[in-house]
């Protein structure tokens, strides 16, 4: 694709794969996202199983010859509609307000327009108020806010939870490693199940689309994802609740995926039954802090992590903006 020009002398062209763009793109994400960071590796690994079906492209722009942004536009597996895009759009700090960003957005319409896009979804932080305004003043609005919550491990106080394992272990229930459940011949389609039922409930600003089992297994056959972080519930066989810890190659942190019990096993503490095995297993590998986020009005789950000391952060929140009608 041809190199495209602004009056700023900003050339904006698609990223090629190359090792030096890898580290170029990680970098600037890493600069506008430095609590969240990620590696070359990360986003290789990511990139090379990609369900085929999804459409994504990134580009990179550079002011002088020196990189400056990052922009990309992807279809999520999880909310897969063939006509909805999630963009990001990323400035170094010190290139703000230069046209830059707008350069990028303007360049991610362009590119988009092929695929005939009925809306655009995107997200940030409600600390990150530039990049709020950004998004508003182009017709975004507010879909969904989840509040991030942090754990300080070593701060953890297990005396209130004293006698919880034994209440759950006595209604039947055992709470199981993904790794101690390996001899279970129909381990990955139950979790696959589980999966399902509990993604169900899980509040979200667009449908939630359950990728094919196949598609599913690459997701989860990922270095980072913790074998012996992946707490199971198990009653008679049937796998009714999970909470899952993924590490990450450049943090000591670790961070909470989907925590759930099916309806019918729920307020019975398995919740917190398997989040306390998960504070655990973090003490055990030394991770400083448990990262963990839920949308705003699922007082539930918010309840559970307030109760165990997690500490509220700033809120992510996910807009979208309609372009046409379906």
């Amino acid at each position: 694709m041809a190199t495209r020009s602004t009056k700023i002398d900003l050339q904006i062209r698609e990223f090629n794969g190359s090792d030096q763009d890898y580290a170029t793109a990680v970098t600037i994400a890493n600069r506008v996202w430095p609590d969240y960071p990620d590696t070359v590796a990360e986003w290789r690994h990511r990139d090379e199983r990609r369900a085929a079906k999804l459409k994504w492209r990134r580009y990179l722009a550079f002011l002088d010859g020196e990189p400056v942004g990052l922009a990309t536009y992807r279809q999520l597996l999880w909310m897969y509609h063939p006509h909805k895009f999630w963009i990001g759009v990323n400035v170094l700090p010190e290139h703000r307000r230069q046209g830059i960003g707008t350069a990028l957005y303007q360049h991610l319409l362009q590119e988009l327009a092929p695929h005939d896009p009925v809306a655009l979804m995107t997200g940030t932080r409600e600390d990150y108020q530039e990049s709020v305004r950004f998004l508003l003043h182009r017709g975004f609005q507010e879909a969904q806010r989840q509040w991030e919550s942090v754990l300080e491990v070593s701060a953890f106080d297990p005396a209130p939870f004293a006698g919880l394992a034994e209440k759950v272990a006595a209604q039947g229930i055992q709470i199981r490693t993904v790794r101690e459940l390996e001899s279970d011949p129909e381990r990955d389609r139950k979790l696959y199940e589980l999966e399902a039922a509990l993604e169900a409930d899980v509040p979200s600003s667009e449908p939630t689309t359950m990728p094919e089992f196949e598609e599913w297994q690459k997701v989860w056959d990922n270095p980072n994802l913790l074998p012996d972080g992946w707490f199971v519930a198990v009653h008679q066989g049937q796998y009714v609740g999970m909470s899952v810890l993924w590490g990450s190659q450049a943090s000591r942190d670790l961070y909470t995926g989907l925590t759930g019990v099916r309806r019918e096993h729920r307020r019975k503490g398995i919740a917190t039954a398997m989040k306390l095995r998960a504070i655990a297993y973090a003490q055990s590998v030394g991770a400083p802090r448990i990262r963990t986020w839920n949308e705003v009005n699922n007082q539930g789950m918010l309840s559970i992590n307030v109760r165990l000391g997690f500490v509220r952060q700033p809120a992510s929140i996910d807009f979208v903006k309609k372009l046409r009608e379906e």
